[in-house]
């Protein structure tokens, strides 16, 4: 008798036990379809706004007038270094060296190229790289007659991208004495034009005081339209 009554309550305890795991994948079967019907909707919702809406916005505000210049940006903010026509009567502010430019240019300097972009990936330790400094410290000095020890370092090393528009005021102070002479504009006139190319660090502390070449060459062919 108690083994029948065992035997009894064993089967019916598999029957509660099989009952229960088929409730519980039951269960797990709806939460599955109801969480990606859930993430279905969240990506139409979010598809919708920030694919369609918010490019939409941002073109809209782009075409207010007064900020539709800006929004197009400008061809003139990629840091190409200029080539005089004379190299002894250099008129033009120049970028800093470039991992892109010529293979006949020295050491980088000269006309980058505009459709690449890049670094020299040299170590700080590199052999290579410091003969490039060197090169690139003589052939600075003679062009801008000044003392070697005193020509800045971002005039000597390349920028990551290769195409920086940007250069240190000190740069920029160096080379203006021999623009003034080769341009004939007043010293006064050349460190103004330096000036008001010159930008402040980003938000007041960010990053460092710069000017920007390219814009600043185009205020001196303005300035002085005969250097064309």
């Amino acid at each position: 008798m108690s083994s029948t009554t065992a035997s009894s309550h064993t089967s019916a305890a598999d029957e509660f036990d099989v009952e229960e795991v088929s409730h519980e994948a039951a269960v797990t079967s709806r939460q599955l379809r109801r969480q990606a019907g859930a993430a279905v909707r969240v990506l139409l919702v979010l598809t919708v706004l920030l694919g369609v809406v918010y490019p939409a916005v941002v073109w809209g505000v782009s075409r207010i007038p007064g900020l539709s210049q800006n929004a197009e940006g400008s061809p003139t903010l990629i840091g190409i270094d200029p080539v005089a026509a004379n190299p002894a009567a250099d008129p033009w502010f120049h970028t800093r060296p470039s991992a892109s430019a010529p293979d006949e240019a020295t050491a980088g300097l000269g006309p980058a190229d505009a459709t690449t972009s890049g670094g020299s990936n040299l170590g700080a330790d590199a052999e290579d790289l410091r003969t490039a400094v060197e090169e690139r410290r003589a052939a600075i000095a003679a062009r801008d007659g000044v003392d070697p020890a005193s020509i800045p370092a971002d005039a000597l090393t390349a920028s990551g991208s290769g195409l920086d528009p940007d250069i240190s005021p000190a740069y920029a102070a160096q080379q203006a004495t021999r623009v003034a002479q080769v341009t004939g504009l007043p010293a006064d006139r050349v460190r103004a034009l330096v000036a008001d190319a010159t930008d402040g660090r980003t938000l007041g502390f960010l990053g460092e005081p710069r000017v920007n070449v390219p814009e600043l060459n185009a205020a001196l062919v303005a300035a002085a339209p005969g250097i064309r």
